[in-house]
């Protein structure tokens, strides 16, 4: 009897974490978005030590008992840890998870924190119920701000610097992209990005700059080492229109879908591969 009480009661206080910690799932992201702003991690990086509240506090000019608040929760959850400093201070120190939070440090997630974490992408959901019994196929995004994230950008300067902030992939290669022409428009309009076009020998050898770095040589052979790569595709628009196989509303494909859509488009077969990440990599064959 005493066994089963036991665990009913911890079950129930179980239940209680699980609905406190969905009540409260915001919290977390506001708090991360709160030490990019502060800049706690670009400060701890610069130091070799770990750095007491008092000088942390100073530095970024807070309050010492709002800052020892936050710092609490964000060592609670593992993005900071708290160590005694050989003196008997406590300092505070970098974490691999706090290392993401720094603005410009290698594979810095800061960006997307604070573009998630902004208004403007938190109204869409409180759309969410709305869109669900909604006929309308329409994104709850349009129905927050009347128009897509992209038009959306377009007319408001602040949230485009946003999304162009976000983390991207610093080299393209183009995979037979002939003479250029395409990954030359690329880097026209997105100006941090390094294209590279790779082609044949007699390609690249009279193709013009484009802004582009031409490199030569046999993709069954090699390709050059860059973080993404692109080779040119069958057109889109010969996938026909199936319910949610073709959109760009946000939506998550299945495995069934992308069937369709490679099927559709005159690929042979493909094989999904699960990486260490939250994307899938599909390798699709003519």
């Amino acid at each position: 009897m005493a066994k089963e009480t036991n665990e009913r009661v911890e079950e129930e206080s179980q239940v209680q974490a699980d609905s406190w910690r969905c009540i409260s799932g915001f919290t977390e992201m506001a708090v991360a978005k709160c030490a990019i702003e502060l800049g706690i991690s670009d400060f701890l990086e610069t130091h070799q030590e770990l750095v007491p509240l008092s000088q942390l506090s100073s530095t970024l000019g807070c309050s010492a008992y709002s800052l020892h608040r936050i710092l609490r929760f964000l060592i609670n959850r593992g993005i900071f840890k708290l160590v005694s400093t050989r003196n008997g201070e406590i300092g505070y120190g970098q974490t691999p998870v706090s290392c993401l939070l720094k603005r410009d440090g290698e594979n810095s997630m800061a960006a997307l924190v604070l573009l998630e974490s902004s208004p403007v992408m938190l109204a869409p959901r409180h759309y969410l119920s709305a869109r669900v019994l909604s006929k309308e196929n329409t994104g709850a995004f349009s129905a927050a701000h009347e128009k897509d994230m992209w038009q959306y950008a377009k007319t408001n300067p602040e949230h485009s610097k946003l999304i162009n902030d976000m983390p991207c992939a610093g080299d393209y290669t183009f995979i037979g992209g002939g003479n250029g022409t395409t990954v030359g428009m690329l880097v026209k309009v997105f100006l941090w990005i390094n294209g590279i076009n790779f082609d044949l020998p007699h390609v690249v050898s009279v193709a013009p700059c484009h802004g582009v770095v031409h490199v030569e040589g046999d993709m069954f052979h090699s390709v050059p080492k860059v973080h993404a790569v692109f080779l040119m595709v069958r057109c889109w628009y010969h996938v026909r229109y199936d319910n949610d196989d073709y959109t760009t509303n946000g939506k998550e494909r299945t495995a069934k879908e992308w069937a369709h859509i490679l099927s559709a488009t005159g690929f042979s077969r493909y094989t999904i591969v699960q990486i260490h990440a939250i994307e899938y990599v599909i390798l699709a064959y003519p």
